[in-house]
């Protein structure tokens, strides 16, 4: 059986992380940002450019229209700008079919989407760190685009073992290949220089508690990840399989009680969302 990091040389198909996400999430704890350090990063890809400018021109930001990168970036704001893109940078990967999960087109990147919206609001009620929470929700996952492959010619046994063993797909994931998903992804993530509170946000986003440093924005993770599933949004076969986190919970500094609250807050947000973004939710 491959180690993680000999299964992880071996992968010949997954897309590379675009190289303008690896340099903007450089970004994210930098107080003092500087709008053309942000527009450098993005400005040399047309049509992420004129995408990110459409967005802004929308109903959803509001205000008078721009018609330069710099000027959105200046109205919109630098954190918002950066979420956009990292949000709209990760499509090309998290779109596919993720047939060892059972995951239609596209379902990925909206579950990811979603856990990223719901972490934001998390963090906004919780003086978190917006923008890194956001990130971390977004790429949770990234592991399964790793790992799919590899579990589509098992796809009947993965199936026929959750179903008898009542297992989390993480456990089914150990057992059938040695390593899960969030171990890959934040594997991944290291091997692409991301920051420390990032890889160990994706690499413990099931279980917070095992972080050594940062289980608040492993805790976070975890919180979208499983709301978004809740919510029903790209979870496959497994949507309500989840083990219980009380330290999750503790972490973040919110109760069981407060978790349908902050769903319903999502799904109003991700009707704006789903305009600002042109895809369909929910179908």
């Amino acid at each position: 059986m491959l180690t993680l990091d000999g299964f992880i040389d071996s992968i010949d198909y997954l897309p590379p992380m675009p190289s303008n996400v690896t340099s903007l999430v450089k970004l994210l704890n930098q107080p003092d940002l500087d709008v053309d350090q942000i527009v450098q990063l993005i400005q040399y890809d047309p049509a992420l450019t004129a995408q990110v400018i459409r967005l802004c021109n929308s109903a959803y930001f509001g205000g008078a229209p721009a018609d330069n990168l710099h000027e959105a970036t200046v109205r919109v704001g630098y954190y918002e700008i950066l979420q956009l893109v990292i949000a709209l940078s990760t499509a090309t990967m998290m779109r596919p079919q993720q047939k060892g999960y059972g995951i239609e087109v596209g379902e990925l990147w909206k579950h990811s989407v979603t856990a990223a919206l719901v972490g934001k609001l998390l963090a906004n009620d919780r003086g978190g760190d917006e923008s890194l929470v956001f990130t971390a929700c977004m790429l949770h996952d990234i592991g399964k685009v790793a790992l799919s492959r590899s579990l589509e010619c098992k796809y009947d046994e993965v199936v026929a073992e959750t179903k008898r063993s009542q297992s989390p797909m993480l456990v089914v994931e150990q057992k059938l290949l040695g390593f899960d998903h969030a171990e890959v992804g934040g594997r991944l993530l290291e091997r692409w220089n991301f920051p420390v509170e990032l890889v160990q946000g994706v690499r413990f986003h099931h279980n917070p508690g095992a972080a050594p440093e940062h289980g608040v924005i492993a805790a976070y993770a975890y919180m979208g990840n499983m709301l978004a599933c809740f919510m029903g949004f790209g979870c496959g076969h497994q949507a309500l399989a989840f083990q219980g986190r009380a330290e999750a919970l503790e972490l973040i500094g919110t109760t069981p009680e407060e978790l349908p609250n902050y769903m319903a807050k999502a799904f109003f947000t991700l009707k704006d969302t789903e305009a600002l973004l042109s895809f369909p939710f929910g179908k």
